[in-house]
């Protein structure tokens, strides 16, 4: 049975504006996340990763951040690449999109020579990421109004 999406790497023209689409949608409309707080810099050097439906509308994303990026946000640590900015829009979730996303970005981290992986997982999103391989470390912290714990996994 084939998927009615493909996950890729966002490279064609207007793919990183439909990954932004996507978060516009999920964060910014569905979960308030302020605008200015959505899109940060870190997007101008990160790997995006974007899923498209057999219609060519984009139903998901993420991004890995890698390099001097990723170790301001891992704590120093180049070989740790950071997870973040997943959304899959509401009309696509239950499709196994999010999973799918995951692992894209785990194989562009790898690609890259990336040893592990970090993320900043809503509480409510927890087994998810648990399901994927991720464990939490440390205490719950606000992010956006919103309560996050951090995770790792080894690739």
């Amino acid at each position: 049975m084939s998927t009615p999406y493909v996950v890729r790497e966002a490279v064609e023209p207007g793919d990183r504006e439909a990954c932004f689409a996507v978060r516009k949608e999920v964060f910014v409309a569905e979960q308030g996340v302020p605008e200015d707080l959505e899109y940060d810099a870190y997007d101008a050097g990160a790997v995006h990763v974007l899923a498209v439906g057999e219609d060519g509308g984009a139903l998901g994303t993420g991004r890995l951040l890698h390099g001097r990026a990723a170790a301001v946000k891992t704590g120093g640590d180049a070989s740790v690449g950071s997870l973040g900015r997943l959304a899959v829009t509401r009309r696509a979730r239950g499709l196994g999109i999010g999973a799918a996303l995951v692992r894209g970005i785990e194989e562009a981290a790898r690609a890259r020579g990336l040893t592990a992986l970090d993320l900043h997982a809503q509480t409510h999103a927890l087994a998810f990421y648990e399901r994927l391989g991720y464990a939490a470390y440390g205490p719950e912290f606000p992010d956006a109004g919103m309560p996050h714990r951090a995770m790792r996994r080894a690739l």
